[in-house]
């Protein structure tokens, strides 16, 4: 019942999408040193909202589960076997990802508590 709330799964969408930002991240690191390789990102989580939101209608989400897709990151410059990776720029995504995913859950927290205490429950 609890789940079907709007902002439960917006939180989740949002705790999601820094799973799957993470996941990439880790595979743009560990790609670092072959050749030709392009670092993947996803857009960010506003922006991949609004077109969820445009896609389904009404509160953003077609079912539970939402997709987001990786899209090529061109802002760093290729070394001369093709490569693109930055692993100080990798390590700074991964912080800016572990921040959206604390807030996901103290989102969700929040939430979680506003509705005990609203049913009387401590």
């Amino acid at each position: 019942m609890y789940e079907n709330l709007t902002l439960f799964q917006t939180a989740s969408a949002f705790a999601r999408h820094a799973e799957k930002r993470q996941a990439l991240a880790a595979q743009n690191i560990a790609n670092a040193d072959t050749p030709g390789f392009k670092p993947r990102d996803l857009k960010d989580f506003a922006q991949s909202f609004r077109e969820m939101q445009r896609q389904s209608g009404e509160n953003g989400f077609s079912g539970h589960r939402t997709a987001f897709e990786a899209v090529q990151d061109e802002r760093t410059a290729a070394a001369p076997n093709g490569n693109a990776v930055s692993v100080e720029t990798e390590m700074m995504r991964a912080v800016d990802i572990r921040l959206q995913h604390d807030t996901a859950l103290a989102i969700y927290r929040s939430a979680l508590g506003i509705l005990r205490t609203s049913l009387g429950r401590q």
